[in-house]
This record gives structure tokens, sequence and C-alpha cells, in this order.
């Protein structure tokens, strides 16, 4: 059984002796930023210095820098940026100035695991992932809670990486509820996994073939948007809190006959099939090579997708729905500071 970290278990003072660098001011960037700052944490950010992020890090306090800047006054470097972007930016701004000795950490093992980025031998390189989006570290982090985070050691020259991962998990909030260790190649592999087929890509197409089916046969956009779409957070919660068989425990029992019954109609041996392929994309790395290769053409398929998404008939009926909940005002994302 894995060994759970909390924070008994942390030196909270080590990573409030280094200046850590943000680079990437995104949703994990201003989330470990401002949650960093407020433990004691001094920080700067590495961003595009004219740029929308650049803004709301310095209207949230902090000191901004572009890239190399911010690294050559670092002790711990965070590469918070988008996956296709950290092997250019570490080639071009982060190994020239990197310290000897310093700490490299990520958020996710894609640019490691898939070897985009070799850092030097001299360089510790760790891994401090939370499980959940930057925002949602943020928003708990503010509530007094926090998100479970990952830890992983790639290279540890100075022998201590696991207390200055860990430090720096309990400092954004990861040890108020749990911190787990696992390794770059686990992280990055199963982290694909379960956004491609179950937390992203399985469950919108799900969602959305739903409300097609429903549409199609005649039946009001607003009701296949409230079946489909709006009560599947009502289910969730219920999974979150306390596993399936919690929701199971509070639906009807009309809910539950149909769920037992029909849900393995639904995701059946050909599902899991090509959820195996899905897989073993990721693990030979076929999928990288094709995300790396898109954005070396300016992503066409990933432009076109996105704006086919955007543009279904779902997204204006939901748009009308959800201005008649003002409960829905209070909103974990902001645009305009996050």
């Amino acid at each position: 059984m894995l060994k759970v970290y909390h924070e008994s278990d942390v030196k909270p003072e080590i990573i409030k002796k280094k200046t850590v660098a943000i680079l990437g001011y995104g949703s994990q960037g201003h989330a470990h930023a401002n949650n960093l700052k407020e433990s004691g944490v001094n920080v700067v950010v590495g961003e595009l210095l004219d740029g929308d992020n650049a803004r709301k890090a310095r209207e949230a306090g902090f000191e901004v820098l572009d890239a190399a800047g911010a690294v050559a006054k670092a002790d711990v470097v965070a590469m918070l940026l988008p996956d296709e972007f950290q092997g250019g930016i570490y080639k071009n701004a982060v190994a020239p100035n990197i310290k000897k000795g310093a700490y490299l950490m990520f958020a996710h093992g894609f640019n490691i695991h898939y070897g985009q980025i070799v850092p030097r031998t001299d360089v510790n390189v760790i891994m401090v992932a939370p499980k959940g989006p930057g925002h949602l570290v943020r928003a708990q982090y503010v509530k007094g809670e926090g998100v479970p985070a990952l830890i992983a050691i790639h290279q540890d020259p100075a022998g201590d990486s696991r207390d200055v991962a860990l430090s720096y998990a309990a400092a954004i909030g990861g040890a108020r509820a749990g911190v787990i260790e696992t390794s770059f190649r686990e992280e990055t592999e199963t982290d694909l996994f379960g956004e491609q087929a179950v937390l992203c890509g399985g469950a919108t197409a799900l969602v959305t073939a739903g409300y097609e089916v429903l549409v199609e046969a005649g039946y009001a956009p607003e009701m296949a948007y409230f079946e489909c779409l709006h009560e599947l957070k009502l289910i969730v919660d219920l999974m979150y809190e306390g596993g399936i068989a919690n929701m199971r425990y509070s639906v009807s029992n009309t809910a539950e006959y149909g769920d037992l019954t029909r849900g393995p109609r639904i995701i059946n041996e050909d599902t899991k099939d090509e959820m195996r392929e899905i897989l073993a994309e990721i693990q030979n790395g076929s999928f990288a090579r094709e995300w790396l290769l898109e954005n070396q053409v300016n992503r066409p398929m990933f432009n076109a997708l996105a704006r086919q998404g955007e543009e279904h008939e779902i997204e204006a009926v939901g748009a009308r729905l959800r201005a008649m909940m003002p409960w829905m005002k209070n909103k974990i994302v902001d645009k305009n500071k996050n």
C-alpha cells in the first residue's frame, strides 16, 4: 500500500528558505504562486512581459521577469507552462540559467518521460502534481483545505529532493489532503489515460452523445441538457464523496437498476478494447509524438475540433440555462484574474 504523507510528515521551513520561480502564470501557475506566497515562500514569476498573464501576476503582487531572469534568481524552478511549450523554453531559457544544484520541478511528467527535456546531472528533478485543476488548487487553499498531490523524484544529486518536494507540496496545500509518492512514468501514463478515456474525452463524448440522442428523438434541448449534462455534477459529487456505492445508495431504486443493467451495455468490452488501444498509444509514445507534431504545424486538427465543440448546440442551450442559475455567479474560474 502506498504511503500517504500529511502535514506532520513535512518540514515546511525547507521551501521557505528557497526562492521559487514559477514559469507560467496560467491555471496551475497562478495557484502555485499565490499558495506559495501565502505560505511564506519567496516567489518570482517568469512570463512573457507584455502578456495578459504577466499583467495578472503583477496585479497579484508578484515580481515578473522573463523566463531566463526568473530562473537565474531561483533555487527551485517550477515548469508550469503548457506541455507543448516546455521543451523549447527549457532549451532557450532554463538550461543556460539554472543554478548548479537547483531543483527543477514539474506538475506533470510529460516532458521528462518522453525525453523532450533532459536536465543536466547536477540538477535535482522532482514532480509535485496536484490531482486537480489549478483553479481548484487555489480555491481549496483559500478555504483552508487542499487538493491531494503526487510527488516523484527523477534525479537527486543533492540527496534531499523528497524533502523539498514534500515541503513544496505542503506549501500549496497538498499535505492538508495527502501526498503520495509515484514515478514520472506512472504519473504521466495514468494521467493521460484518465484525461483521454474517462475524465475529459470519455465524459464529454458520453454527455454529447446522450444529448444528441434525446434531441434527435424529438425531446426539448433544454430537457436533454438537464438530464445529460447538468445533473452529471450531482452524480459525480456523490461518487466523489463516497465512491460509486455511495451514489447508488443515494439515487432511486429505479435509477440504480438502470445503472446496473444498462450501464454495461454502453461501456462494454468493445469500449474497453478501445481504452486499451488508447493506453498503448500513451505507453509507446505515439500520442506524445502526435501531439508534439500537431503543435509544430500550428494545431490544425486541435483548432478545428475545438471550434466544432464550441459551436455545438449543447453550449448555446447550456449558456441560456446557466443564466437562470444565479448561484453560478460565484465561479472557480475568473478569466480576468486567473
